[in-house]
């Protein structure tokens, strides 16, 4: 804690005597650093909210008159009495110096304590310093200032201070300097230790999280090689469908892909039909595609950040190091930054998920199409009319495609012909050139008793021969990616 005083100035600010108009005085309960003396050097400012001892002296003592310094019981002890307080009564701070048990103390009338540096541990059975008491001394024998040893020899020559400090107008108490020096470049070493092994804590937490990142990188970008023999597996699971049904853990299969065609086991999802199977290896395929196509430069990033995080974690054990600038470039390389929490109040409410895909078709008609089994389900019989029209693929599983209708007439044949499309594009099928699709009205579909999702049967509507147009789907699918 640093306490600044002004001394006896004239109207212009200039001091009456010899001495300077304004003397800092430094008073630390450092536990490995407790020491009084005149403040020579620059304060840095301390950093983080004030603490509660600081708040109620900053209310009690700005403004008041320094009367006196004393020494208690010619202890290491110093009693600062002030008068013209604030609040309108005594005021006393008292600095125990006291090693590794120093605190400072704020006194009101009587010696009542009124606040504690540093509090008692509450599992202390009898504290010596509570609030609202009256204070009482440390155990031990109190010296006798007759008895303190002499301090003459240990001032000080001017000829041996640094050139800037001796000459200095206003350099003054020379023994203070040395305690200064010696007391305060100890914890002021402490505290930049300190300071640099927080942050070196810090950043080697953000290492373990860099490191698995690349970890991760890593292995995500050798699976995505495997991306095109997992689209040639898919090929060979839908070439034999007929070999295939649900509950099989794995097939063996012919591999065409290979030299001599050797066997091939391909492992299956005991829960999913054939088809569904084969397309799972699909889309699999395609999120490796991407993964091999984005990874790389997201792995660089990654290494980068990495490698200046070792750098920084290996310029904090450097002694002679700053630690502000050691953490000024930490931020600087946004290191160390973290995930902000933005204001709920502006947050936007998630959009609720719906349970299909919305396309637009040739003349202006929405086509909706299911997302999964379950989901074809919510489409036919939650958000769809009677009157619009359903469609689905006559001869395998898929989607459930609603053709949405405003009134009881019949439908455009462009916009039916984007739905048929749209029908055989979310199914097994996908990407033949032609398709047999199932047409009829919402209301002519029914859902059995018992049935697994997605399962319906019909009472009417008709079957559409389809030759596929890969321009109207690639038109569709644009369309829908753009909005």
């Amino acid at each position: 804690m640093l306490l600044i005083f002004e001394g006896d100035c004239d109207s212009a600010g200039e001091p009456t005597g010899s001495g300077p108009p304004i003397w800092r005085l430094r008073v630390s309960a450092d536990a490995d650093a407790s020491r009084l003396h005149l403040q020579q050097g620059r304060q840095k400012r301390a950093k983080g909210p004030e603490g509660p001892f600081f708040r109620r002296l900053a209310a009690d003592l700005v403004g008041a008159e320094l009367r006196r310094i004393e020494q208690v019981r010619g202890d290491r002890i110093a009693l600062f009495e002030f008068g013209g307080a604030p609040a309108g009564e005594r005021r006393a701070l008292l600095a125990e110096l006291t090693g590794r048990h120093a605190n400072l103390v704020l006194l009101g009338r009587g010696d009542e304590v009124l606040e504690v540096l540093v509090a008692a541990p509450k599992k202390q059975t009898a504290p010596r310093l509570v609030v609202g008491e009256v204070w009482s001394p440390p155990p031990g024998r109190g010296g006798r200032p007759d008895e303190l040893p002499g301090i003459e020899d240990d001032l000080p020559n001017p000829t041996d201070l640094p050139p800037a400090v001796a000459a200095g107008h206003d350099f003054h108490g020379p023994l203070s300097w040395r305690v200064e020096v010696e007391l305060g470049g100890e914890a002021e070493g402490r505290d930049s230790s300190a300071a640099r092994r927080d942050l070196r804590k810090r950043l080697e937490r953000k290492r373990k999280g860099a490191r698995g990142l690349v970890n991760g990188l890593e292995k995500q970008l050798a699976n995505a090689l495997d991306a095109e023999r997992v689209r040639q597996d898919g090929d060979l699971l839908m070439a034999n469908l007929h070999n295939m049904r649900r509950g099989m853990k794995s097939i063996d299969l012919e591999d065409w892909y290979a030299d001599d065609s050797p066997a091939r086991t391909i492992a299956l999802d005991p829960k999913l039909d054939p088809p569904s199977n084969a397309q799972r290896l699909f889309d699999r395929s395609k999120r490796l595609e991407r993964s091999l196509a984005e990874v790389p430069a997201e792995l660089e990033r990654a290494r980068q950040r990495l490698a200046a995080l070792e750098e920084l974690i290996e310029a904090c054990r450097d002694e002679a190091r700053d630690p502000e600038q050691l953490e000024a470039q930490a931020a600087e390389g946004a290191l160390l930054g973290t995930r902000q929490v933005g204001d709920a109040r502006k947050r936007k409410t998630p959009a609720k998920r719906v349970p299909y895909r919305a396309f637009r078709a040739t003349n202006g008609s929405e086509i909706r199409v299911g997302r999964s089994a379950r989901d074809n389900d919510a489409l036919t019989f939650k958000h769809a009319n009677g009157n619009d029209i359903w469609l689905h693929t006559a001869d395998c599983p898929g989607s459930h495609v609603i053709l949405r209708m405003s009134g009881k007439g019949d439908p455009d044949q462009e916009d039916l012909l984007d739905a048929a499309h749209l029908a055989v594009h979310f199914s097994p099928v996908a990407g033949a050139t032609k398709a047999a699709v199932h047409i009829a009205r919402r209301k002519e579909v029914h859902k059995p008793r018992g049935a697994k999702s997605g399962l319906v049967t019909l009472s009417g509507g008709k079957k559409l021969h389809l030759r596929l147009q890969p321009d109207r789907l690639k038109r569709l699918l644009a369309a829908a990616r753009g909005r």
